[in-house]
């Protein structure tokens, strides 16, 4: 009976899938030394001897989603991190978090990694693509882009993807700055070449000046300094300061709560106060906004609709659906005590 065990019977005896068992066996790092060592001593027990049909089986039936993350330090991604573990863990699959360097190609991470851990399926998270149904044609396994980022310029990729859209949900923050009588309403945007999430947020926010009667001033958009790492307090910051030396404003739009952060640094700086003398508005609802001086108004991204619907349409891809979605989710407002 020793002779016929199989791999699936070790991964059953040890209650794990086989691609954990085949990991043991390999001395692949991704299992942790407890797993392994729990695995191997059954190997040990029932003297099992993997031979090439046991491995055709390990490659073929690997299990593991990888999320493949662009801006690893993001506060608004890694909120996202466990609930992604929990979901693809509830559907049946093993979780790899993997960052990609930000001067590297996510297509190519994406590839190389596929190879490398024998992956089920992939979810991109963050970044930007302009054409990732070419940029991904030689990634072997399904996969979904979450909040992956394209250019407004270019049509919606037609791959499986879930976002908001940014343009929109900008466009309805302005307009809710204006409902509360602001007119003079200052913007911490992208790149000055940002097409992308900076380039649609801020015109969002031109297109509900301009709906609302007030002229656009350029003296009032600050771009993202380029010598800075993109959506940071200490971008937020520097715009921010540069931003109250060149003209005045009721109201400091920031496309990111990251960027608000830094902003409250430079607005406390000036002397002023925060809602009295300048309101301040953020996006993305990252929860540290709640606990700054004082709480920060923000938009807020549905994050575990976003989670969920990613799992959901990979786990739909692998079982065989062809047709892909691009699935757009709205974000809502959450008043705190920023904006006067």
């Amino acid at each position: 009976m020793t002779k016929q065990l199989t791999i699936k019977d070790i991964a059953k005896y040890c209650g794990v899938g086989v691609s954990t068992v085949s990991r043991a066996i390999n001395d692949d790092d991704g299992i942790s030394e407890e797993t392994k060592a729990r695995v191997l001593e059954v190997v040990r027990k029932f003297h099992y001897v993997p031979n090439n049909a046991a491995r055709n089986i390990r490659i073929s039936e690997s299990n593991t989603i990888a999320l493949l993350v662009r801006g690893i330090d993001n506060i608004f991604f890694q909120s996202m991190f466990d609930q992604f573990q929990d979901e693809l863990l509830k559907a049946g699959f093993d979780f790899w978090l993997h960052s990609v360097d930000e001067h590297k190609s996510i297509a190519k991470a994406a590839v190389e990694l596929a190879k490398e851990k024998r992956l089920k399926g992939a979810i991109i998270l963050g970044g930007r693509m302009e054409n990732p149904e070419q940029e991904l044609e030689q990634l072997s396994v399904p996969y979904v882009l979450c909040t992956v980022a394209h250019s407004m310029d270019s049509p919606v990729p037609k791959v499986n993807s879930v976002a908001i859209d940014d343009e929109a949900e900008s466009y309805n923050a302005v307009k809710y700055l204006i409902g509360k009588g602001h007119r003079r309403i200052a913007i911490v945007t992208g790149h000055k070449d940002d097409l992308a999430v900076g380039g649609q947020r801020l015109s969002g926010y031109k297109k509900a000046l301009t709906e609302a009667g007030i002229p656009i001033d350029e003296d009032l958009i600050g771009y993202m300094m380029t010598d800075i790492t993109e959506f940071t307090p200490e971008n937020g910051y520097a715009v921010t300061k540069e931003l109250l030396q060149r003209t005045d404003f009721t109201a400091l739009y920031c496309i990111s709560d990251m960027t608000a952060f830094g902003a409250y640094k430079a607005i406390s700086e000036a002397g002023l106060r925060i809602p009295e003398d300048l309101s301040v508005l953020g996006f993305d609802g990252i929860s540290l906004g709640k606990f700054m001086t004082p709480s920060l108004t923000s938009v807020v991204q549905p994050r575990e609709q976003l989670v969920k619907s990613s799992v959901e349409l990979l786990k739909k891809s692998i079982n065989g659906a062809k047709k892909t979605k691009q699935l757009i989710y709205p974000a809502h407002l959450v008043e705190r005590d920023s904006v006067g």
